[in-house]
């Protein structure tokens, strides 16, 4: 197959996996360390990535100290300040916008679920693609 016709290892991956991909490249980018697991599931209007095993060192230290309630603060901050690159993964992958986004973190068993709920259906690119057509 010459090189203009193959899509990329990015555009073969199924939209699930680019998801859980990218979201695990954020958090590894700003932890040091991304998720051992992580996969995502798409239901009509609903994206749910599940990462697992993703505390850093520092954070299973603290943990075992009793400091539970500190990391799930500070996972939740940083959930607050990354939450528009995960937004943008979501809504670059499935090209639906997206309405809301939750996130938590089971400090216990060391899940963490990115939630987002998408907004309208996905844009159909028809229209421009036969317009475009016409003007060729």
């Amino acid at each position: 197959m010459s090189e203009q016709n193959d899509p990329g290892p990015a555009q073969r991956r199924s939209p699930h996996a680019e998801i859980s991909n990218q979201i695990s490249r954020i958090q590894s980018t700003y932890y040091g360390k991304g998720p051992l697991r992580a996969k995502t599931y798409m239901q009509d209007d609903l994206v749910c990535c599940v990462l697992e095993e993703t505390f850093t060192r520092a954070e299973k230290t603290l943990i075992r100290r009793g400091e539970r309630e500190s990391i799930q603060r500070i996972r939740r901050q940083f959930q607050e300040a990354v939450k528009e690159e995960f937004i943008g993964v979501v809504e670059q992958v499935t090209g639906r916008k997206v309405r809301a986004f939750m996130s938590d973190t089971d400090v216990d068993n060391d899940i963490s679920v990115e939630t987002f709920l998408m907004a309208e259906d996905r844009t159909s690119m028809e229209k421009f693609e036969k317009d475009a057509k016409q003007t060729d």
